[in-house]
């Protein structure tokens, strides 16, 4: 029977009364009672806040690692790629080049060559006419002094 007593009255009896629904200016002083408690709550949620923020650190830093490994990475292989092609370049510029000086080479050798013939060519008639005068100069004297040519 105690345990009746200590039950609250507006339990034991209805009553006809209905909560009415509250003004704007009772909600104000609601949220004014309800923010201190707020301060609370979050005081108490501290910590966890902290530590969510420092894994989202965490989790952002280690994206911005991996993506600055990725970079370093593709930075690296354009680079190889760029030698390469700078390489190419260069080759195909020296063998440009090369052939070039060969070409040059060949037209100088074509050209003293056919300047040493041309003087060959000169010398050997210019033997030739020696030649032939000498013979007929030594037919007409044998002939003189033998008397036959």
């Amino acid at each position: 029977m105690d345990e009746k007593q200590s039950e609250p009255e507006d339990l034991k009896e209805p009553t006809g009364h209905v909560p009415q629904e509250k003004h704007p200016d009772d909600l104000s002083s609601d949220t004014k009672k309800a923010k201190p408690q707020k301060k609370q709550d979050l005081s108490d949620k501290t910590p966890v806040i902290k530590i969510q923020a420092w894994w989202r650190g965490t989790l952002v830093r280690r994206v911005l690692l991996h993506a600055a490994l990725r970079a370093w990475v593709i930075q690296g292989w354009w680079r190889l790629i760029l030698t390469k092609i700078m390489e190419k370049k260069r080759q195909s510029v020296l063998d440009a080049f090369q052939r070039e000086q060969w070409a040059v080479v060949r037209v100088q050798s074509w050209i003293r060559m056919w300047r040493v013939r041309r003087r060959y060519c000169q010398v050997l008639r210019a033997v030739r006419i020696i030649q032939s005068h000498w013979r007929c100069h030594i037919c007409t004297s044998r002939g003189v002094i033998k008397g036959h040519c």
